[in-house]
């Protein structure tokens, strides 16, 4: 049952915010749930973009007029390919079914995702994983939490003991940056313990976030992949750069999550 718009002349704190987003996404992911279960055949390329929209508006359903109560006067971000930054002011940036080919393949990763944004800095984000029933949330300066309880990054000080991962950053993408893709891959492959490739990108970012991965990295990127999984990251006690070390933006053409104490080597190793 939708919840009781807020008034706009009551002043909420971004932590009932969180709350309240939290409830969202996790009307969001039951619905998705039930749709969950065998593989949806798909024989073309249109097919599947129609399986993907379907479970996409599922949730939107759910997500839009909840979401657009807390915060009637915010943007709204839905296409989870768009990247770069966002104009001035609030938006809600939102992936209704994050790992959405990994749901109609009857696969596990997948989760429903909402982050407020206030001026190109991710304020608040509830990421919840419907198979599981977790919700991983971060509220800027307030830390990181999976279903209330601290999350911090791991201890791990050599690259050469760290379970690292990466994904695809979008289909069709540009062929310098699926080399470059390879290339990082091959270069980790000889530095790490361990590297994971698969999708989506959130569900390593708050692994990263748990201490369960120690990094990922991704080249291009969208907003709705990143920024839910960067204050996660960031509230977690990791750092987040690009992959050559400097401040990561939306605008950025590269993405690292790491641990402090391997996030040098990491950006050594994807320097190379």
């Amino acid at each position: 049952m939708p919840e009781t718009p807020l008034s706009p002349a009551v002043p909420v704190s971004d932590a009932d915010l969180l709350a309240r987003t939290v409830t969202a996404v996790r009307a969001a992911g039951s619905a998705l749930r039930e749709r969950f279960g065998d593989v949806v055949p798909h024989r073309t390329r249109e097919e599947l973009m129609r399986a993907l929209a379907a479970n996409d508006d599922t949730a939107l359903d759910i997500l839009r007029p909840r979401l657009t109560d807390l915060r009637p006067d915010a943007g709204w971000v839905e296409d989870e390919l768009d990247g770069g930054a966002l104009p001035a002011g609030e938006w809600w940036v939102v992936d209704p079914a994050e790992g959405n080919v990994n749901h109609l393949h009857a696969l596990p990763e997948w989760a429903v995702t909402a982050t407020l944004v206030r001026e190109n800095q991710p304020v608040l984000t509830a990421v919840h994983l419907p198979l599981t029933g977790e919700t991983y949330t971060a509220l800027a300066g307030a830390g990181a939490h999976v279903d209330g309880r601290p999350l911090h990054v791991s201890r791990t000080a050599d690259l050469g003991l760290g379970i690292v991962a990466t994904s695809q950053a979008r289909p069709d993408e540009d062929e310098k940056v699926v080399q470059r893709v390879g290339s990082s891959i091959t270069a980790m492959l000889f530095d790490a313990l361990v590297v994971r490739t698969s999708v989506p990108a959130s569900l390593h970012l708050l692994n990263v976030a748990a201490g369960r991965i120690d990094a990922f990295w991704q080249f291009a990127g969208a907003r709705a992949d990143l920024l839910p999984g960067a204050l996660l990251v960031t509230e977690a006690g990791g750092r987040i750069s690009d992959a050559e070390g400097r401040p990561w933006t939306p605008r950025s053409e590269s993405f690292l999550a790491a641990a402090p104490g391997i996030h040098a080597g990491a950006v050594a190793t994807l320097s190379r």
